[in-house]
């Protein structure tokens, strides 16, 4: 074991020393190209960061005003008329289904509040873990990733985003039920 974790510890360093070697083997100006790149860098985050804080501040809103939690009511009680009983999704993770394709930090911190409440190895916890794992933070990564190279035709992405989160959500379900 102490010998995959000196290998993990000396990867990322030699990694980096290859490359510059490489570089330098090349004839490349390493340094002049790193800093171009960090300059690019540095341009593409700013032209990111509107939309991040924009996502960032109304999760945090809207979880701060109780706004979430009434519309994570409002989804459970949907859910008990649909005959979804409380056993099989309990309600307690609407927060967090609803929260995940904006934000992971936001799911991330919802997920630990019901670490804290229910305990990891609860069932609620167990599908709480799953779920952050099944699922995608859809809106960010579109508002990056399409942000970036400023697309503004989705067609189908979000569509498509929300039904692989939808699926990933309830098999995650599924599968806390199973380790359950």
């Amino acid at each position: 074991m102490k010998v995959l974790i000196y290998l993990s510890n000396c990867i990322l360093p030699l990694l980096l020393f290859y490359i510059v070697l490489y570089g330098i083997g090349k004839k490349v100006p390493v340094f002049d190209v790193f800093l171009r790149g960090a300059r690019e860098g540095v341009k593409t985050a700013a032209t990111l960061l509107p939309s991040l804080v924009g996502l960032y501040v109304g999760i945090h809103v809207l979880r701060a005003s109780g706004f979430l939690d009434w519309i994570a009511s409002l989804f459970a009680r949907a859910a008990a008329l649909a005959g979804i009983r409380q056993e099989v999704l309990p309600a307690q993770l609407w927060p967090l289904i609803l929260c995940r394709p904006f934000s992971a930090s936001a799911a991330t911190g919802l997920a630990l509040d019901l670490f804290q409440s229910y305990g990891p190895d609860s069932l609620t916890g167990i599908a709480a873990s799953l779920i952050l794992s099944c699922s995608e933070t859809i809106i960010y990564t579109m508002s990056v990733y399409y942000g970036a190279v400023k697309i503004t035709k989705t067609r189908y992405t979000l569509a498509g985003g929300l039904i692989a989160c939808a699926a990933g959500t309830a098999a995650s379900i599924v599968l806390a039920h199973m380790m359950q």
